[in-house]
């Protein structure tokens, strides 16, 4: 039987090295002798990345989102 901790380090290895790869293949979009794209597009997609690390980051360290004006 799997104990929880070693579930969690085979889904997680996993699950990273499948989002590492996707990120790499998304880097070849970088080639500008095959596609055409504007600097709001590169940093639309880094603001997205960074904005969804941060959402993982949060659930990991189990802090709440807080909102304040």
């Amino acid at each position: 039987m799997e104990s929880r901790s070693e579930k969690f380090k085979r889904v997680a290895t996993k699950r990273t090295n499948e989002l590492l790869e996707k990120i790499r293949i998304l880097g070849n979009c970088s080639n500008k002798s095959t596609y055409e794209y504007t600097e709001e597009d590169v940093i639309k997609i880094f603001k997205s990345l960074e904005k969804q690390l941060e959402t993982m980051k949060a659930k990991f360290s189990n802090k709440k989102s807080k909102f304040s004006l």
